[in-house]
């Protein structure tokens, strides 16, 4: 595409050519992603996570928290593997990945928009096909959270309270120690390359037509998984509906991305991670230190 990517005249966040609408309707639905997702998180009583019912003992009605152990987010029926309860989990992450997960990839969007815009004037239907290939890919991941949590939340019933305990922080140290040598890996480093440039992106990989953007979109949310993932693993180990690791992870998600030239962010994150996995391993801090 010589003619549609002008790279002189281009700056990331410049929306030339991008209706108004489209912007407005994309801020409109991160904050309402946003407002659903607090709404959901502050309308349960704990933090749910693998690790967090892992190493919940002492607690009162811990007979009642057995019962909740096939939960991963307030609101999901706690009846172990069903339809329903895949459903409802699938859309409540869902809507989490969409507030996490927007703000991060709006630049690709607007350049997305950009260069529909300059090849025809239908711009919005193509360009919310793309973002919902994007979020297609992160409901695709919910699925795998939710077999995850279930096989987790069994294991962490099986085990008495002293051994929740003691292996709540190692799980949760472990996975804090992988996302942290992750962000060193060359896989690592290849999908966040495709992230950071937009404009490399849309011209390698440019399709014509509303099934292609759909692909596009889909193509797009893989490199951000692929980025992404170990960083998410904490979160459900952590705590699924924990406010402030949301928010941490979608400020680390979004510098990372912004950064053009983040190696050394990178390396500083990985280096915290896995430093923060080793404390939390041998329980010198409880965690997780910020729960929802």
């Amino acid at each position: 595409m010589p003619d549609a990517f002008p790279r002189k005249s281009w700056r990331l966040w410049n929306l030339r050519g991008m209706p108004l609408g489209l912007l407005a309707s994309l801020v409109v639905l991160t904050a309402a992603a946003w407002a659903l997702t607090l709404y959901q998180t502050f309308s349960m009583d704990i933090p749910m996570g693998i690790a967090v019912r892992g190493g919940m003992e002492g607690m009162e009605g811990m007979e009642g928290m057995e019962g909740m152990a096939g939960m991963a987010m307030a609101g999901i029926a706690a009846d172990g593997w069903s339809l329903a309860g895949a459903a409802a989990f699938l859309a409540v992450w869902t809507v989490m990945m969409a507030a996490m997960m927007l703000p991060a990839a709006a630049p690709m969007i607007f350049m997305f928009a950009a260069a529909q815009a300059r090849r025809e004037q239908h711009v919005a239907v193509p360009t919310w096909m793309f973002v919902a290939g994007y979020m297609l890919v992160w409901a695709a991941a919910g699925l795998l959270v939710y077999v995850l949590v279930q096989f987790g939340s069994e294991f962490a019933t099986s085990l008495d309270p002293p051994q929740r305990s003691k292996w709540a922080p190692l799980a949760l140290g472990v996975t804090l120690g992988v996302a942290g040598l992750y962000q060193f890996t060359t896989l690592k480093h290849i999908c966040l390359s495709h992230c950071r440039s937009p404009l490399a992106f849309v011209a390698q990989h440019w399709r014509d037509g509303r099934v292609g953007a759909l692909e596009m979109g889909l193509r797009h949310g893989l490199y951000c998984f692929g980025c992404c993932w170990a960083l998410f693993a904490v979160l459900v180990a952590a705590g699924v509906m924990s406010v402030a690791w949301m928010l941490l992870l979608t400020l680390v998600v979004f510098v990372e991305k912004l950064m053009q030239r983040g190696r050394r962010f990178e390396g500083a994150l990985g280096i915290a991670l896995i430093a923060l996995g080793i404390v939390v391993s041998f329980g010198a801090i409880e965690m997780p230190w910020m729960g929802g």
